[in-house]
C-alpha cells in the first residue's frame, strides 16, 4: 500500500487481455513482444489517449484502463477489436468493461468495479467484448453494437450474480442493430434520474427520496419516447456531491432530472430540476409544498406532477433543437421533432411543412411508430380546426397512418392516441373513449390523450367524466402546447352541462392563453355570452371566429362535431345562431 491518500469515485474500468498469450510466446517470445509493442503504439494506447482512456497498468498480457463514461470504454473497445480483426493477425483480445465504485491509492485502482471488470474479460470470446448490465443500460442506442444478453453468472469473489452481455466481433457483423422500440434510426433523446436528495434531518426520511426516485424512473420509462436510465446505473451516484454533465456523460444521456425532499413535521417540501447536460442550462424547475398524509399517495401525486411537467418540456427542448439544425442535416428524430414544432402551432400554414417533416421522419426510419402516431393527428388537426379540402379523405388517410403506427408497435400510447381522435371524428365514440383509455393506461401521464378522452367524452354527452379528465390533462401538464385545447373544451363541457358561468370562465381562460389559435376559442366564448345574455360581445367573438374559418357555419359545426346522441350539441349551436352564426 502506498502512502498516497485513496479516494473513491465511479468509473468506467476496461480491463484487456492478449489470447493465447502463453502459447505465442513459446512459438516466437521476440516476434511476439516486438508485435504486441507495435500494437499498444500504433492502435492501443491512441485509441485509449483518444477517449480520455487512462492506462492504470499493464500485467503481463493484460492490460487495465480507466475511462471517463461507459460511451468512451465501449466506443475504445469497438475500435480496437474491429481494427485487431481487420488486421487477421496473431493477436486477439478478450475485453470486459464495467462501471462501478473503485478505489484510488496512488496511481492504482482496485475494489469491486475492477474485480468485475476482471471477471468478464475472462467471459468473452476471443475477438470478443463483454459488459455488465450496468454498463449495458447506461449505453442505451449510444453506440452501433449489438450486445447479446447471455444470462446472470457467477464470478468467483463476488457475491451476486453478474448479468452479462456479450459483442462477439465478427460474428455480429451484419446483424441489425437492436434499438428501443419505434425508434430505429432516430437519436432519441435520453434522461437519467438522480437519486433525490433527503434533506430532513431525520435519517429515516430516506425512503421517502428513494421512492420519488424510483417512481419517476418506472413512470419515465412508460414514455416511449425517450431512454431513461435503469435505476442500478443511477443509484450508483447516492449520496455523492455530483457534476451533472460528468455523470451524463458517464451514462450517456442527454438530460439529467434531480431534486430534493425535505420534511418538516407534516408538511414535505419536493424540489425538481431539469437539466440539458450538454449545455449546462436549465430546462425546468419547480417547487412542491405538500401535507403528509398517506406517503404512497404522496408519492404517486408528486411522481405524476413532475412526469407530466417533465415530458412537455423535454420535447420542447428537443424542437428548439431541431429547429435551429438546417434541414438538410436532419435524421429522423430531428424530422420529427420539426414535424411537432409545426403540428403545435396550430396555424393552416403549418400543416403542408408538419406533414412534410412527419413523412420524412418515416422515410428515414420506416418503423418510427410514434411518428406515425402524431403524424395522424396532423390530419385529424386539419378537419377539427376547418382546414381540410376533402374530411373524409382526411380522415381516411389519418386513420391509416394511425393504424400503421400500432402495427408497429402496439404499445405505443401515440398510435391510440391518433387513433381515438379520428374515431371521435368519425362518429365512433366508445371506441374512440376506449381507444384513448387505452393511451392513458399506456402512459398515465399523457396529457394530450386525457384531452382526447375529454373532448370524446363531452361529444358522448359524459360531462363530468369529461371535466374530470380535462382537468387531469391541465393538472399533468401546465405549459403543454395542447393546454388551450383543453381549456376550450373544459368550457364547451361546462356549457352543455347548462354552467354558463363556468363557460364563461373557462373560454376567457382560453382567449387569454397565448397559443390559442383558430376559430375554436371565439366560438365557445361567443356561445357562453350567448347564454348569458351578453349579445353585443357574443356578437363580437362570433365575427373573431369568422375572421379565422369564413366557412364556419352552424351547419358545419353540427356536421364536423358529430354528437353521440341526437340534440347532444344544440345547447352550442342555438346559442351561436342567437349570437349571429351563419347557418
Amino acid at each position: 500500500m502506498s502512502d498516497h491518500p485513496t479516494q473513491r469515485r465511479l468509473a468506467a474500468i476496461l480491463a484487456a487481455d492478449v489470447v493465447g498469450y502463453s502459447r505465442l510466446m513459446a512459438e516466437d517470445e521476440t516476434g511476439t513482444l516486438a508485435t504486441l509493442r507495435t500494437h499498444r503504439e500504433t492502435l492501443f494506447d491512441p485509441e485509449t489517449a483518444k477517449r480520455g482512456g487512462r492506462i492504470v497498468k499493464l500485467m503481463g498480457d493484460g492490460t487495465l484502463v480507466e475511462f471517463p463514461s461507459v460511451v468512451d470504454a465501449v466506443e475504445c473497445a469497438l475500435a480496437i477489436q474491429q481494427a485487431l480483426a481487420a488486421e487477421d493477425g496473431p493477436i486477439r483480445l478478450r475485453i470486459g468493461i464495467n462501471l462501478g465504485d473503485i478505489i484510488i491509492d496512488g496511481d492504482d485502482i482496485y475494489g469491486d468495479g475492477v474485480n468485475i471488470a476482471a471477471r468478464l474479460e475472462t467471459l468473452a470470446d476471443p475477438g470478443g467484448i463483454c459488459i455488465s448490465s450496468i454498463v449495458h443500460e447506461s449505453l442505451g442506442n449510444r453506440v452501433d453494437a449489438a450486445f447479446e444478453d447471455t444470462g446472470e453468472v457467477e464470478v468467483k469473489n463476488i457475491a451476486r450474480p453478474i448479468r452479462v452481455y456479450q459483442w462477439r466481433g465478427q460474428q455480429a457483423a451484419g446483424r441489425e442493430i437492436p434499438r428501443p422500440p419505434g425508434t430505429g434510426k432516430s437519436a432519441k433523446p435520453s434522461i437519467a434520474v438522480l437519486p433525490f436528495d433527503n434533506m430532513s434531518n431525520d435519517p429515516e426520511q430516506e425512503y421517502l427520496a428513494d421512492g420519488i426516485s424510483e417512481d419517476l424512473i418506472t413512470a419515465l420509462s412508460k414514455i416511449r419516447w425517450f431512454f431513461v436510465i435503469a435505476r442500478n446505473s443511477t443509484f450508483t451516484y447516492k449520496g455523492q456531491a455530483v457534476d451533472v454533465t460528468q455523470v451524463a456523460k458517464d451514462l450517456g444521456v442527454r438530460y439529467v432530472l434531480e431534486g430534493s425532499v425535505r420534511r418538516a413535521g407534516s408538511r414535505v417540501r419536493v424540489t425538481a430540476q431539469l437539466i440539458d447536460a450538454t449545455s449546462g442550462r436549465h430546462v425546468w424547475a419547480e417547487r412542491y409544498d405538500r401535507q403528509l398524509e398517506d406517503i404512497f399517495d404522496l408519492q404517486d401525486e408528486m411522481t405524476g406532477t413532475i412526469v407530466g411537467a417533465v415530458e412537455p418540456e423535454l420535447s420542447a427542448a428537443e424542437r428548439d433543437r431541431a429547429v435551429s439544425k438546417a434541414t438538410e442535416n436532419l435524421d429522423a428524430w430531428e424530422s420529427f421533432q420539426r414535424g411537432l414544432h409545426h403540428m403545435w402551432k396550430y396555424n393552416r400554414s403549418d400543416m403542408p411543412p408538419a406533414h412534410k417533416f412527419f413523412g420524412k421522419a418515416v422515410e428515414q426510419d420506416p418503423n418510427f411508430a410514434t411518428a406515425y402516431g402524431y403524424w395522424s393527428y396532423c390530419h385529424y388537426q386539419t378537419v377539427i380546426m376547418g382546414w381540410s379540402e376533402d374530411v373524409q379523405k382526411s380522415l381516411q388517410d389519418g386513420m391509416a397512418i394511425a393504424q400503421k403506427a400500432l402495427a408497429l408497435d402496439n404499445k405505443d400510447p401515440v398510435a391510440y392516441f391518433g387513433i381515438g381522435r379520428i374515431l371521435m371524428m368519425q362518429g365512433k365514440h366508445d371506441d374512440s373513449i376506449a381507444a384513448l383509455e387505452t393511451a392513458v393506461e399506456l402512459n398515465p401521464s399523457f396529457a394530450q390523450a386525457y384531452h382526447g378522452l375529454g373532448m370524446v367524452l363531452t361529444l358522448a354527452g359524459r360531462l363530468e367524466d369529461a371535466k374530470a379528465a380535462l382537468l387531469q390533462s391541465e393538472r399533468l401538464s401546465p405549459r403543454d402546447p395542447i393546454l388551450w385545447a383543453s381549456i376550450v373544451v373544459h368550457g364547451l363541457a361546462c356549457l352543455l352541462s347548462g354552467d354558463t358561468k363556468g363557460a364563461l370562465r373557462w373560454a376567457r381562460k382560453a382567449i387569454q392563453n397565448p397559443r390559442a389559435s383558430g376559430y375554436w376559442p371565439h366560438a365557445v366564448l361567443a356561445a357562453a355570452l350567448s347564454c348569458d345574455d351578453q349579445l353585443d360581445e357574443a356578437r363580437e367573438q362570433v365575427a373573431a371566429a369568422l375572421a379565422a374559418l369564413p366557412e364556419l357555419s352552424v351547419s358545419y359545426l353540427a356536421e364536423t362535431l358529430p354528437a353521440k346522441e341526437p340534440g347532444g350539441l344544440d345547447i352550442y349551436l342555438d346559442a351561436l345562431r342567437t349570437a349571429g352564426l351563419p347557418e
